[in-house]
């Protein structure tokens, strides 16, 4: 990799940053999270479903493969657990339409309904986490994580380092 050298951002703020991502992370990771949004939710969903219903109906279609890599999981555990999705009527799998080799997910109207049960829940719970911050502040949030995720999906696959994953 290439020395790049930005005078914007410190060695310091790099590793704040780094150390804010990974708590952001762990907190985001936390199974206890998942069931928490699911009980707020009132549905009845596995916990180890949760996450990939809400990614597929966040990027749906999406590709089993590129499911699985966003996911952190292994190809079979997804495909399974998609299968599972399929089964209770929240996803289907179908054949890419851009790529006959792809099996893609996507999410089912029963899928949306508790996709949009889950944000109601999300939105209840963040609210609470937002409460004593003032509109711009969480403005500015809200702009900068999207510049921010925007610059990361932007960047070559090969400049991020494994140790460099959050």
């Amino acid at each position: 990799m290439r020395n790049v050298k930005n005078t914007h951002i410190s060695s310091n703020q790099i590793r704040q940053l780094h150390s804010a991502l990974i708590d952001i992370v762990s907190v985001m990771n936390r199974p206890q999270r998942d069931e928490q949004m699911v009980r707020e939710a009132g549905i009845a969903l596995d916990r180890a479903l949760f996450p990939l219903l809400v990614g597929i109906e966040r990027l749906g279609p999406i590709g089993i493969v590129e499911l699985a890599d966003r996911s952190g999981r292994d190809y079979t555990t997804v495909s399974r657990q998609v299968a599972k999705l399929e089964s209770l009527g929240l996803a289907a799998r179908r054949q890419s339409e851009a790529d006959r080799r792809v099996t893609e997910a996507i999410v089912t109207p029963k899928g949306k309904a508790m996709t949009d049960k889950i944000d109601t829940a999300r939105e209840r719970i963040v609210r609470s986490t937002f409460q004593s911050w003032d509109a711009h502040d969480v403005e500015e949030l809200v702009r900068l994580m999207r510049k921010f995720a925007d610059a990361m999906n932007d960047l070559p696959e090969e400049t991020l380092m494994p140790e460099n994953k959050a």
